[in-house]
C-alpha cells in the first residue's frame, strides 16, 4: 500500500514509533453490524477495552480515498451516522474500488489485516471471522448447486502476518469446513483457556482446536515464535465469549438452524443471506443473541490488548 493512501493517526503513529502495543479494530460492525447509536457505543467500548489492557486502539476505515488507521471521535461519529447504503464493505477484492470511489467504506477482516500489516500492527481484534458459508460445498438432499461462497478472510489469514483475536468463525458458517480450509492454508488456530474452538455465541463449537493454551501470555509466546520464525501468514487466536452471556451450544445451533431454514423457505440468497439471518436471529431470541454478540466483541478487544502488551515485552 502506497504511503499516500495510508493515513496513520498521530496517537497510533507515536505508539508504533515508541514500541507501545497497538490493536487494530475493524469498522464493519459500525456500518453494517448494529444500528445507531448501538454501533458507536460498541466501537467506543471496544476501544476503551483495548486501552484498559494497556494498548492503543486503531480502528480502521476508508474515507475519501485513504485508509485511515485510527479514527478520532468525529470520524467514528461520521461513519456511524452515514446514511444507510452509502458505506461500502471493503475486503481484499474490493479494497481498490473503495479507495477509487471515495466516501466512506468499512473494512472487513481481510481489509483490516492488510491495513494493519501496512502500518506495522501485529494484533487485530474482531467478533468472528468469515469463512465457508453453508451451501458453499452443496447441501445433502438439496437440488441447489454448490455456491462456493468462501470469505476472503480465510486466504488473508494464510498470507498476512497479523494475529487475529476472535470468538471463532461466525456461527452462521459451515464451521468444520472453515477450520479445514484454514488448515489447508497453513493457518494455526489456537484456543485460549480451553481445548475447543469457541462457537461464537457459545463457548464451544464442539471441535478441537489445532492447539490450545491456558492463558493469553502463553498465546503471546506462540504468536511471537510464529512471527520470529518467518513462517508467513497470520495466527487465529480464539477466545470464548463471556460465560455470563454465552449461549448453550445446543441452543445456539438450534436457533441458527431455524433461521437458515426460514431463509431458504423465503428464497434469500447471495449477499443478502447474512444480514437477513442476523436480523432474524435477533427477532427469534428477543435481542438476547445481540447482547452476546456485542459482549464478545468487547471481550475480544480486551484480550487482544493483553496479547499485544505481552508481545511487546518479548
Amino acid at each position: 500500500m502506497t504511503p499516500d493512501r495510508l493515513h496513520i493517526a498521530p496517537e497510533v503513529a507515536t505508539a508504533l514509533r515508541d514500541g507501545t502495543p497497538v490493536v487494530a479494530l475493524e469498522s464493519t460492525l459500525i456500518s453494517h453490524g448494529l444500528p445507531y447509536p448501538q454501533n458507536i457505543e460498541v466501537a467506543s467500548a471496544s476501544e476503551a477495552a483495548v486501552r484498559e489492557s494497556g494498548a492503543v486502539p486503531a480502528t480502521v476505515a476508508i474515507h475519501d480515498g485513504r485508509v485511515l488507521v485510527g479514527l478520532d471521535a468525529a470520524a467514528l461519529e461520521g461513519l456511524a451516522t452515514a446514511p444507510r447504503g452509502s458505506v461500502r464493505k471493503a475486503a481484499r477484492p474490493t479494497l481498490a474500488i473503495a479507495l477509487a470511489e471515495g466516501g466512506w467504506a468499512a473494512t472487513t477482516v481481510s481489509a483490516t489485516m492488510i491495513a494493519a500489516e501496512a502500518a506495522g500492527i501485529r494484533v487485530f481484534a474482531t467478533g468472528g471471522i468469515g469463512g465457508v458459508h453453508r451451501g458453499a460445498l452443496g447441501r445433502p438432499g438439496s437440488d441447489r448447486p454448490a455456491t462456493f461462497d468462501i470469505s476472503s478472510d480465510l486466504q488473508e489469514l494464510g498470507r498476512t502476518a497479523v494475529a487475529v483475536v476472535c470468538a471463532g468463525p461466525k456461527a452462521l458458517l459451515d464451521v468444520p469446513a472453515t477450520l479445514e480450509y484454514l488448515e489447508t492454508h497453513g493457518v494455526p488456530v489456537l484456543a485460549v483457556g480451553q481445548e475447543d474452538v469457541p462457537g461464537f455465541y457459545a463457548r464451544s463449537s464442539g471441535i478441537k482446536a489445532l492447539a490450545w493454551v491456558p492463558d493469553i501470555a502463553d498465546a503471546a509466546r506462540y504468536v511471537g515464535l510464529h512471527f520470529a520464525s518467518d513462517i508467513g501468514g497470520g495466527v487465529l487466536i480464539c477466545t470464548p465469549p463471556p460465560a455470563d452471556l454465552a449461549i448453550p451450544e445446543a441452543e445456539a445451533q438450534a436457533v441458527v438452524e431455524q433461521a437458515i431454514e426460514e431463509a431458504d423457505a423465503a428464497g434469500i440468497e447471495g449477499p443478502a443471506v447474512t444480514p437477513w439471518l442476523l436480523q432474524r436471529i435477533a427477532v427469534i431470541t428477543d435481542g438476547r443473541f445481540v447482547r452476546t454478540n456485542t459482549a464478545l466483541i468487547v471481550n475480544d478487544a480486551r484480550v487482544a490488548g493483553h496479547l499485544a502488551r505481552h508481545l511487546a515485552t518479548l
